[in-house]
């Protein structure tokens, strides 16, 4: 079982970037297809970005098409999260999940899909 850790949230001015990390420890990174979600004040948890176990397969919500980059360095046993042109509304805090997969190239965007989470990252965007 993978045990996460997310870290890079802070607080930063709208138009700025931050990246975010989840660093898995406990199994081998390359075997999870992994996710990154996010919840904000009265809102429910919701889908950000996610990644297969090659990192060939992506999906990134529509509000974080241009803006957000999902990627994996599976020799480092972490996946990214960088944000750029940050907004307020993008105020959260920020989860990374895995999920054990047989297949490589799969790419799952549900919250249900994944078993394992991190404890979260707040990240606040200033106006």
């Amino acid at each position: 079982q993978a045990q996460l850790v997310e870290s890079g949230g802070g607080l930063v001015q709208a138009g700025g970037s931050l990246r975010l990390s989840c660093a898995a420890s406990g199994r081998t990174l390359s075997d999870y297809a992994m996710g990154w979600f996010r919840q904000a004040p009265g809102k429910t948890r919701e889908s950000v970005a996610g990644i297969s176990r090659n990192g060939v397969g992506t999906f990134h919500a529509d509000f974080a098409k241009g803006r957000f980059t999902i990627s994996r360095d599976n020799t480092k046993n972490t996946v990214y999260l960088q944000m750029n042109s940050l907004k307020p509304e993008d105020t959260a805090v920020y989860y990374c999940a895995a999920r054990l997969f047989s297949r490589t190239s799969v790419v799952f965007t549900s919250e249900g899909d994944y078993p394992y989470w991190g404890q979260g990252t707040q990240v606040t965007v200033s106006s």
